[in-house]
């Protein structure tokens, strides 16, 4: 497949851009060889700028549920963009989202607009610490919450580890606030919670693991979180940037049946758009300034444009547009582990609406050490060949896929010739 535009564009974008990207798993380094640069998406499809065609199965990174080019969100986008882009000011657009989450989470009771999932998590943060009045956070090992300081920790393997930054630039002293655990560990959250339950803060982290791979919660693991934050006064909060309003209508809570008090959302929210975020209780929010102390603000929060694409997708996504992608996402999976049996080649599959990982390993996947041990480099080989067939998955063996409801039959039976194929030309194992 001839890929020669987007390679001289890369080479171009690496003058001006540090690594001729705006955000690095883009750069392929995780995987070998140079990005794809994409002009156009309809449905399931993306083009490149050499006009070759693929299957998406990044969707944007989440938000893409009803597919590239939905019509009712490109028009939505259109009509506002005609009245005006933005103001800086309230709009009628802000409290019609903000009522809606409301509706589909019932644990948001009121809900605060930014502009990515990474000043989500960072104020929902900063809130909890201010209305608790502690220091310390807690958080899980592969649970990626975006880029902001407190976040940036190197974990331990399967141990409570004080915060070490993993990325130049953050301060010891602000990573020594932050503490990390294992993912689907309960005795490591006992444990952390013995230790310093009285001096934290919160605990953030994915309810479904999608940063690295996508990982499930072991059955009672959230529960046990709630119980540790009740004991000890510790707020709860769930990411929910990557699996807000994708795995169900409310949201992996909801899945779960277990309720956080705050949650960050973005991606979904604004159908692509920019768009973050965070909600929570009521006497929590309320702590947040103009009517509390804690201090948050941004001149672009609820943009107009991301409300009412955010709007034009949610009221598209039904129960039965969730059974229906559900259906489609089990029907894929279970394609990919049959035909992965039948060549002989050890994987571990996860899937939950729309949403899947897939993983190069022999052993299950539950936390960032199996994650780790899987087998990296025939995952790159295996990426290159799915490219080469048509099929765009994430450029990294550490990040989940998505499907759309425009991911038809035909379109999955076409992905798994290609995974079939691809798995054929893997080179035999050492």
């Amino acid at each position: 497949m001839d890929r020669s535009t987007s390679n001289a564009l890369f080479e171009r974008a690496t003058q001006t851009i540090p690594g001729g990207v705006n955000s690095p798993v883009r750069a392929f380094n995780g995987v070998g060889g140079s990005p794809v640069f994409f002009t156009r998406g309809e449905g399931p499809h993306l083009w490149d700028a050499d006009g070759n065609r693929y299957i998406d199965y990044i969707g944007s990174w989440g938000p893409m549920i009803m597919g590239h080019g939905f019509a009712p969100v490109v028009e939505a986008v259109r009509q506002q963009a005609e009245q005006a882009i933005g103001f800086g000011a309230p709009t009628t657009l802000e409290i019609e989202l903000a009522e809606e989450i409301c509706r589909r989470v019932p644990s948001i009771e009121q809900v605060r607009m930014v502009n990515s999932g990474t000043e989500a998590t960072m104020s929902a943060i900063r809130l909890a610490r201010g209305h608790t009045g502690r220091d310390l956070i807690l958080k899980c090992t592969g649970c990626y919450h975006g880029h902001s300081d407190s976040l940036l920790v190197k974990a331990g393997s399967g141990v409570l580890t004080l915060g070490i930054p993993n990325s130049p630039g953050v301060p010891e002293a602000i990573a020594s606030n932050t503490l990390s655990i294992a993912f689907n560990d309960p005795q490591a959250a006992r444990d952390a919670f013995a230790s310093y339950g009285d001096q934290l803060a919160c605990i953030i982290l994915e309810p479904i693991a999608g940063n690295m791979g996508c990982i499930l919660p072991e059955p009672g693991y959230l529960a046990l979180l709630r119980e540790l934050c009740d004991a000890h006064g510790v707020v709860l909060i769930f990411d929910e940037v990557m699996t807000g309003f994708r795995v169900s209508k409310g949201g992996a809570q909801a899945l779960y049946g277990v309720t956080p008090d705050l949650t960050t959302l973005g991606k979904v929210i604004g159908a692509g758009l920019p768009v973050g975020a965070f909600g929570g209780r009521h006497d929590i929010m309320r702590s947040l300034a103009p009517v509390g102390p804690v201090y948050q603000a941004g001149t672009l929060s609820g943009n107009p444009l991301a409300m009412a694409a955010g709007l034009a997708l949610l009221n598209a996504l039904t129960n039965d547009a969730y059974t229906a992608l559900n259906a489609q996402t089990e029907r894929l999976v279970a394609g990919m582990q049959a035909r992965a049996e039948a060549a002989g080649e050890p994987m571990q599959f996860a899937q939950v609406c729309g949403m899947f990982g897939l993983f190069f390993s022999a052993k299950p996947v539950r936390q960032f050490d199996d994650v780790a041990a899987c087998d990296t480099e025939r995952f790159k080989t295996f990426f290159h060949l799915m490219l080469d067939r048509g099929v765009y998955l994430a450029p990294s063996a550490f990040e989940a896929g998505f499907l759309s409801a425009t991911h038809s039959d035909s379109i999955v039976d076409e992905t798994l010739t290609a995974f079939a194929d691809s798995l054929a030309a893997l080179p035999p194992r050492g």
